[in-house]
């Protein structure tokens, strides 16, 4: 993949708020069973796993590059009205791919990593956006080894093709809400423009 022309910082804050409380209650409504480490509730996820009727897509080199198949939700998302709002608030305006709720558990890390399709500057690039929903004060994001001050609520854009890892040092588990979409011109405004604020 090729770099494009679009620069930003490597974490931006968008002007997105949502409602803890209703995701918190929606999330603990699907069920969260007993779980080692890491655990992820998918709420859209590829055509066929949704709807085992439907053919396979060809094998994907990159899972997140959202163009390898088509996308549906699924029974969670469809059981949880306020999280499909959440949703909605980007579908109607790019094509939303991959949407899951990840969940850390207490004591654990996700190694350093970098996601090589998850940046606005990659040509033909998905981008993430995250929504924390549960928290401790001992929860880090780092980002380029320095944390991300990321709230309950907040929406943020992190440009993950850079190193990243999660520190959950608490006694509770970490739960976020992550959205897969194509950038296209009203999203990438939005980054930029929260950008140029920051």
């Amino acid at each position: 993949m090729t770099q494009t022309t679009a620069s930003t910082s490597d974490r931006v804050k968008l002007p997105f708020s949502f409602d803890v409380a209703k995701m918190k209650e929606e999330v603990k409504a699907l069920g969260l069973d007993a779980f080692i480490y890491y655990n992820v509730i998918p709420l859209r996820a590829p055509a066929h796993q949704v709807d085992a009727s439907l053919p396979l897509p060809p094998p994907a080199a990159d899972y997140a590059d959202g163009t390898w198949t088509d996308w549906l939700d699924t029974p969670q998302l469809e059981a949880s009205p306020y999280l499909t709002e959440v949703v909605n608030t980007f579908r109607a305006h790019t094509r939303v791919t991959l949407v899951r709720v990840l969940r850390l558990a207490a004591g654990n890390v996700v190694q350093e990593h970098t996601d090589p399709t998850l940046g606005l500057e990659i040509e033909r690039s998905v981008i993430r956006l995250t929504i924390p929903i549960l928290q401790n004060e001992q929860v880090d994001f780092f980002l380029n080894g320095k944390p991300v001050a990321m709230q309950p609520g907040e929406c943020w854009y992190l440009r993950l093709t850079d190193p990243h890892k999660v520190v959950n040092a608490g006694s509770s588990d970490r739960i976020n809400l992550t959205i897969d979409m194509e950038p296209n011109a009203w999203i990438r405004s939005i980054i930029l423009d929260a950008d140029a604020k920051n």
